[in-house]
């Protein structure tokens, strides 16, 4: 009977194995088909750089992503997405995607983190998603804020969101082996943050102030010789489990709570129970993108900390990426050249008099 037992554990653990290493494989072979999902939406954002209309930017990145994840080979669903707060063109939640066929996967999808800075023709607009088997990452709704810190591998387990401010950048410090003076932290420009500002700039440490984009923000403290050390503030929630599947990716660290401020009331807090978000906890990164099959992947449109900006030239684009993923640890940093006419996506963006993007 024993022997029966086992042989059945045995059967069964191998199935699963077998299963899990066949979403390895499936996410491993997806990789280059997400980062042309967000090399789409770099290329319709940046078509409107500088020119003032948020909106337009939003539903330029959000069609032309759509339009080629509708060619992808997935079974695909977007759990959530970056737009509704602002009541911005978004994907809609719970968003079927793709051809249906292929491996039943999640996204979390920001197609312009920084549409301020992309429609003022300012630094550090990405397009930014992240990619996992069905049920592996934590919703955090766009509604209101999220207080963010992210650094490297050195402040695993040293660093929590009871401590102080002065406390976490000291200890980030200490890890780094660094002088404050010489610690780099990187943070939105934001009226919310003039306290914690203040604070910094007593401690004497080096300050980033970025217009828009806390993903790359995020993802550059993860970076060697990036320059940048920690990232803290508070920023949006579908851009908190981006940004925590690169640092996992990464090996980094990153903590996420609600943010509440003077404004905030006992509404939004049971808005936010009601999805799901215990409004008392603090996400860690293993929280926010759960198991070992992740990706994630982005893909300039302004120039930034993280990527170039999109380049347009007589028939394409040129748009740099980097996607990152687990279980390997990977790091692929690349730049495609597009070429519009002709291609099985592009080709139905093209105004048919002078074949380059129709700007309407």
């Amino acid at each position: 009977m024993w022997v029966e037992i086992c042989t059945c554990f045995n059967y069964w653990k191998f199935m699963y194995r077998l299963w899990r290493n066949s979403i390895m494989v499936s996410l491993r072979a997806l990789a280059p088909s997400l980062t042309r999902i967000t090399i789409a939406g770099a290329v319709g954002a940046a078509l409107h750089i500088g020119q003032g209309n948020k909106d337009l930017v939003d539903a330029k990145a959000v069609e032309f992503s759509r339009a080629v994840l509708a060619q992808t080979d997935i079974d695909g669903e977007v759990i959530c997405c970056e737009g509704p707060k602002d009541h911005a063109p978004a994907f809609t939640i719970r968003e079927k995607v793709g051809t249906g066929g292929g491996p039943k996967v999640e996204f979390v999808v920001d197609p312009v983190d920084g549409t301020t800075a992309a429609s003022k023709g300012r630094k550090d607009a990405i397009s930014a998603l992240a990619c996992a088997p069905a049920g592996r990452f934590q919703v955090l709704p766009d509604d209101g804020y999220y207080f963010k810190v992210a650094t490297d591998w050195r402040s695993l387990g040293k660093i929590s969101l009871d401590m102080s401010i002065e406390q976490i950048v000291r200890t980030v410090a200490k890890e780094k082996n660094l002088p404050l003076a010489n610690l780099t932290v990187i943070m939105l420009e934001r009226e919310r943050h003039m306290e914690m500002l203040r604070t910094l700039r007593k401690l004497g440490v080096r300050i980033i102030l970025i217009p828009d984009g806390d993903i790359a923000g995020a993802v550059v403290t993860c970076i060697p010789q990036s320059g940048v050390d920690l990232l803290l503030g508070a920023g949006a929630g579908p851009e908190a489990t981006i940004a925590a599947t690169a640092v996992k990716c990464l090996g980094g660290t990153m903590l996420v709570k609600v943010w509440r401020d003077k404004k905030d009331d006992a509404k939004r807090m049971d808005r936010l129970k009601m999805t799901g978000v215990d409004v008392e906890k603090t996400y860690s990164e293993d929280e926010l993108a759960k198991g070992k099959e992740l990706v994630f992947a982005a893909s300039g449109i302004t120039k930034g900390e993280l990527l170039d900006g999109v380049r347009l030239i007589s028939n394409g684009a040129i748009v740099q990426s980097i996607c990152m993923r687990l279980p390997s640890g990977t790091v692929e940093k690349s730049e495609t050249t597009l070429r519009f006419k002709g291609h099985p996506v592009y080709k139905q963006f093209l105004n048919p008099e002078n074949h380059i993007i129709d700007q309407g």
